[in-house]
């Protein structure tokens, strides 16, 4: 798995298998607009390869990939097919506060059959993440997949409104997709504010310092830096495979950016923390939320950060 920035198709409503925790924490630089203006502005923003959709890329490609000679890495996740595949999401509505199932099922369009036969990425088939549409909520699931295809996860979203789900996987033996498709999560619905800016998030005990910049169309290097009690947090545990995962949501259209370290557990560089690095890449100046998890003590945490990119 190619360590650094991998964009790729990204908008559906990605732990609940694992526990993992979601927070929302604080963000660096300048809040967006509302949801409303901040969409039609960032589509404004966006390349036309962008608002066309294009081709997205696979969870296992590294940074800076995404585009041919000059042109402009492609954001995932914001289209439902691509590359002759599809995302039929099989629960389309769930009710904010209830467990629920929710299935979906990687369909190949020339056949019509769903896909059984995956390249394993950071030790899963498929990856899934699920946001609600003011970035407020952030799932990363690992669903199970049955012998017919079908794939499926418990989750409980706890607000209603709009989300989006995003698929990132790897067909046996083809290219890395991110799809996405929306879900519907039924109840009174009141957008989240943003959170006001801040570079250290706080969850669970623990504070995550936010360094370095998101840059339009250019490789950056983001650090995060976890400490607990005024200590850093120098023995993280490998989760998936690394000791950090990223990802990236652009705010308006939900354009996904999947990120990962620089290094891995075991390269015989790569410390354990306090700080872990990311090569990363945007592919339009905007506003960003940025969600982090990592393991320490056997639990999985997510650090979440809102970062502007300037033009």
């Amino acid at each position: 798995m190619n360590t650094g920035l991998r964009i790729a198709a990204f908008t559906a409503a990605l732990a609940a298998t694992f526990g993992t925790a979601y927070a929302v924490g604080g963000g660096v630089g300048e809040i967006a607009p509302g949801p409303a203006s901040a969409a039609h502005q960032e589509h404004a923003d966006a390349s036309p390869a962008e608002r066309g959709g294009g081709h997205g890329q696979g969870h296992g490609q590294g940074h800076g990939q995404g585009h041919e000679g000059d042109e402009p890495a492609r954001p995932g996740g914001l289209q439902i097919s691509e590359r002759g595949y599809t995302l039929d999401l099989k629960t389309p509505r769930l009710t904010a506060g209830e467990s629920a199932t929710l299935r979906f099922a990687i369909v190949q369009d020339t056949t019509g059959r769903p896909v059984t036969a995956y390249d394993r990425e950071h030790e899963k088939e498929l990856h899934l993440i699920v946001a609600s549409r003011d970035l407020a909520t952030f799932r990363h699931l690992h669903p199970t997949r049955a012998a017919d295809g079908t794939w499926s996860t418990p989750v409980q979203l706890p607000e209603p409104g709009g989300y989006r789900v995003f698929a990132d996987f790897t067909p046996k033996g083809g290219e890395g997709l991110r799809l996405g498709a929306d879900l519907a999560v039924s109840g009174a619905y009141e957008p989240a504010a943003p959170p006001a800016p801040d570079p250290t998030a706080r969850v669970d005990g623990y504070e995550v310092g936010l360094g370095g910049a998101l840059t339009p169309r250019e490789d950056g290097e983001l650090t995060l830096t976890v400490s607990r009690n005024g200590r850093p947090v120098r023995d993280l545990q490998p989760y998936l495979g690394a000791y950090g995962h990223l990802v990236a949501l652009r705010s308006g259209d939900l354009a996904y950016l999947h990120v990962h370290p620089n290094g891995e557990p075991g390269d015989g560089g790569t410390k354990p923390g306090p700080a872990i690095s990311f090569t990363a890449m945007a592919p339009s100046p905007g506003t960003y939320r940025l969600f982090l998890d990592f393991k320490h003590r056997g639990r999985v945490h997510t650090a979440a950060f809102t970062v502007h990119v300037p033009r």
